[in-house]
């Protein structure tokens, strides 16, 4: 078994933390007091091509597979400490693009797909509603027809992307008395008559990533919206959730390893008692445990792009590193604020916005407990 990356791996690594680092930081603790999305980022991040990355190059993407993904999301995740910006890219790539490869027609992929690579549009999935959290297929939202034409009403909830998106890829069911069979995705542009976006939602963390409510009141969509099928819906859905989970934690890979890093510099430079105060055995232990959930949390997610590369199913092992490396980014954020005393608590040190930011892990995809209900559900239990 070779666990080693390749020559032409590293590199790509390499150039992609030298982008982060070098593109992705400007004012981030600012921007986070300010809630505020950074564009000029986003369309950075499109112009070195991370939104292209899993769509194939004749829709203007990149067409690389899981394994080179995660590697990327990683390098993002140490370059740039904007998790709420990785966050929305996540989002994106996962919840609008990934659905549009796997379930769009030929022109809704030539519609869509270069404006998303691009950077000209912004997507994002609306599936969530007040209601329907952890049960998704619980969703109220309805798309009643009219003639060729679907008439949706209802609303969403926690939205990511929403206030600044421009492509919609919403949920809702044309039967309410069996919504999970009638479960039906629809592509809805920002300008769609009927749809109301609402007011910005503020979160403990990912701030820069924006957050709204929707609103589908008699909004009226085209024949051509419809995506997969009437009734591909729960489909559509558990395949980005799978690729989702496999996948968007690779940029806490990253910031695992910006954390450990600081804290063994800290840990040198800082003296108390006449000595350093990686000497005691209570900050080395903490260290070294967070070197180990890195390691094991990195070896875990590489294996689950691979299994997505080689083409093998993954639904048991998605759901896997989901609850494991969302658990790992929370305890070693924790710790890294720990190991810093006062100052990690401290805003201008940066490690209390990734504590924040990490909480959200065990939330966003599926719960912890979420993860742990399917997991046994492969188990037969």
């Amino acid at each position: 078994m070779d666990f080693a990356l390749t020559p032409e791996q590293r590199a790509f690594q390499q150039t992609v933390i030298r982008f982060a680092t070098r593109e992705l930081n400007e004012e981030v603790t600012p921007r986070d007091g300010r809630g505020e999305f950074s564009r000029e980022a986003w369309n950075r991040c499109a112009r070195f091509g991370i939104q292209g990355l899993p769509v194939p190059e004749a829709y203007g993407g990149a067409g690389a597979d899981a394994l080179q993904i995660t590697l990327a999301m990683e390098a993002l995740g140490y370059g740039c400490r904007d998790n709420g910006l990785l966050f929305s890219l996540n989002a994106q790539m996962w919840s609008c693009e990934m659905p549009l490869v796997r379930s769009g027609s030929e022109d809704q992929k030539r519609r869509y797909l270069p404006g998303l690579c691009d950077g000209r549009l912004i997507g994002v999935q609306a599936m969530t509603e007040p209601t329907s959290g952890s049960d998704a297929f619980g969703l109220r939202t309805t798309a009643r027809p009219d003639g060729d034409r679907y008439v949706l009403n209802g609303s969403k909830t926690f939205i990511t992307n929403a206030p600044v998106a421009d492509l919609f890829v919403v949920f809702a069911t044309v039967d309410p008395d069996a919504p999970l069979k009638g479960l039906t995705a629809f592509l809805v542009e920002r300008d769609t008559p009927g749809l109301t976006i609402g007011r910005p939602l503020h979160k403990m963390g990912l701030r820069t990533s924006p957050m709204a409510e929707l609103a589908f009141e008699e909004c009226v969509v085209p024949p051509a919206a419809l995506l997969g099928g009437v009734g591909a819906g729960a489909a559509i859905f558990n395949s980005s959730m799978d690729w989702e989970r496999s996948c968007i934690l690779g940029c806490a890979l990253g910031t695992m390893r910006r954390q450990l890093e600081r804290c063994i510099e800290y840990a040198k430079a800082r003296h108390q008692f006449g000595q350093p105060i990686g000497k005691f055995q209570a900050v080395s232990h903490t260290i070294a445990e967070m070197r180990v959930r890195l390691e094991t949390a990195r070896l875990f997610l590489y294996k689950v792009g691979w299994m997505k590369a080689t083409g093998q199913r993954t639904g048991l092992e998605s759901a896997m590193v989901k609850l494991y490396v969302s658990e790992c980014f929370l305890q070693s954020s924790l710790d890294a604020v720990q190991v810093f005393g006062g100052y990690g608590y401290m805003a201008e040190y940066e490690l209390e916005r990734d504590l924040r930011d990490a909480v959200g892990s065990r939330i966003y995809s599926g719960t912890s407990e979420i993860q742990k209900n399917i997991i046994a559900a492969h188990l037969g239990l």
